[in-house]
């Protein structure tokens, strides 16, 4: 299943536009602004800065015809990525410190609360082998999120999180 974003210049769908079917790595080619949205299909998350770094947001199928309001955005989106459909297994390994040390734990299903299962006070790196997750700020799945595919962080510090603490993890499932 494919999915497609468009992004505006102007809010409520005016000015400019850009349609996108996949992930993009820098939007600012194509718009100098962007301050509406419709995802018409799929599920996205999109990026403040280019290279899908910087603060992120989840967008499902709908309208946002002045997103930045409801988000806390400024109108700089700068790259977006869709996420896929995944009917596999998942496992991730968080760690306590960066560059995966300190204490780890490995994980196959949801976290509604870090500390209170694990005891760790917080996490710099993780390493997402299977899936696709969602990385909360405060325990049961509130507060801002991040989202993981598979591959290695070393650092979320590294990344622009770094006065953040998570608290709980979720498996990205589309009904999430």
């Amino acid at each position: 299943m494919s999915g497609k974003i468009i992004f505006y210049e102007d809010r409520d769908f005016q000015g400019r536009s850009y349609e996108c079917n996949s992930d993009c790595a820098e939007l600012n080619s194509f718009l100098n602004r962007c301050n509406s949205i419709r995802v018409e299909s799929g599920v996205f998350v999109v990026y403040d800065r280019p290279n899908y770094t910087g603060h992120q947001y989840l967008l499902r199928r709908g309208e946002y015809p002045e997103y930045q309001h409801m988000m806390g955005f400024s109108d700089c989106i700068r790259s977006c990525r869709m996420i896929p459909a995944y009917k596999g297994t998942y496992r991730v390994r968080i760690y306590e410190r960066e560059n995966f040390g300190g204490q780890m734990n490995e994980l196959m299903d949801d976290c509604d609360s870090i500390q209170d299962r694990f005891h760790m006070s917080d996490i710099q790196s993780c390493h997402v082998m299977d899936g696709y997750w969602l990385m909360y700020e405060q325990p049961h799945y509130k507060g801002r999120v991040i989202y993981l595919w598979p591959g290695e962080y070393r650092s979320f510090r590294d990344m622009g999180y770094d006065n953040l603490r998570f608290g709980s993890i979720r498996r990205f499932m589309d009904s999430c």
